[in-house]
């Protein structure tokens, strides 16, 4: 039984390490946060099944890829991992190139793969690296985007700071900061959807 004070930061740590139950409990919590974002939108020539291997995919990523020095909770890096897989698979099959869709392998087939091979998901380097790249773009083009208030208050925000903390850090009014943190979900979700 898993102790229930264990922070998912932690689980995914462990996870990176080789814990199996770790990444297989994250991927447990995680995955009616798939779920809901495949529900959300609709790929043309594919179906449900389609946009949830491709959240999963981002959900795996998250687990894989996530740094507790780098990034904010594992939650917030899992939410956009997933959001992005998603979204990049729905923009590339209206553009008609996302021809991994047409082969892909159904989420059943995934859940019973997990516990014999560690969920058997490997990716080549290439992709590794381009992922990556976009990630960057994606953070540099928001931080583009806002005011240096703003840009201050995702930094800390994105360091693990609550909107009470990032208020006393930078002594402001807590309605300022969330305020701010809501600005900024705005401008990101713009800047997102117009890229879509």
């Amino acid at each position: 039984m898993e102790n229930t004070n264990t922070t998912d930061e932690q689980l995914a740590v462990r996870a990176q390490q080789g814990d199996a139950a770790a990444e297989v409990l994250l991927l447990e919590k995680y995955k009616p946060l798939v779920r809901a974002r495949a529900r959300e939108l609709f790929l043309a020539g594919g179906d449900r099944d389609d946009l949830l291997q491709e959240g999963m995919l981002g959900l795996f990523k998250a687990v894989r890829n996530y740094d507790p020095e780098r990034e904010a909770s594992f939650g917030t890096y899992a939410n956009l991992l997933v959001n992005r897989q998603i979204y990049n698979a729905v923009a590339a099959a209206q553009r008609q190139k996302h021809q991994a869709l047409n082969h892909s392998v159904s989420m059943t087939e995934i859940e019973e793969q997990q516990d014999a091979s560690l969920l058997g998901v490997t990716e080549s380097a290439e992709t590794v690296v381009i992922d990556l790249e976009n990630a960057r773009e994606l953070r540099n083009e928001i931080f583009g985007i806002l005011s240096p208030m703003e840009k201050k208050v995702l930094e800390l925000y994105l360091e693990g700071y609550d909107y009470l903390q990032i208020a006393a850090h930078m002594e402001r009014p807590p309605k300022s900061i969330d305020n701010a943190l809501q600005r900024i979900r705005g401008k990101a979700a713009k800047l997102v959807f117009r890229q879509f």
